[in-house]
């Protein structure tokens, strides 16, 4: 779990995919990334589509690109979540997702964690793909 986190943290920029609400692909960046009691969480706002999409079909995609050409594919089901305090954290984490949404309690802040995940990690050494359960 600590090298998703580490390689989607350093990463800065990772791309959120999701089937479109028109039955299409959607990518859109993304790039707060914690993790909690053993789950990666992500936030976002009800008010946007990514969120609607997600609550229709829950699985995802992430991708990032790292150091020397290497990437990751990071793969689950989307699970909406009213914690709080993860909520809170997330806030203390990031004065940039704090400065939209303010307070944890904002009815239009929203954080999911990824369920049955898994992380698949690239590069073009010709080594085998590194898969990992999360």
């Amino acid at each position: 779990m600590k090298e998703v986190i580490d390689f989607l943290t350093k990463s800065q920029v990772f791309y959120l995919a999701t089937a479109g609400l028109d039955g299409k692909p959607k990518v859109r960046p993304f790039g707060l990334v914690i993790e909690e009691d053993g789950k990666i969480y992500f936030c976002t706002s009800n008010k946007k589509n990514v969120y609607k999409e997600m609550k229709k079909q829950p699985w995802v995609e992430i991708s990032a690109c790292g150091e020397n050409f290497s990437w990751v594919r990071l793969s689950g089901r989307a699970v909406f979540s009213n914690n709080l305090a993860i909520k809170s954290k997330v806030l203390d984490l990031s004065p940039f997702v704090k400065s939209i949404y303010k307070t944890p309690d904002n009815p239009i802040f929203e954080i999911f964690y990824l369920d049955e995940a898994s992380a698949t990690f690239y590069d073009f050494s010709g080594k085998t793909p590194k898969t990992v359960k999360l």
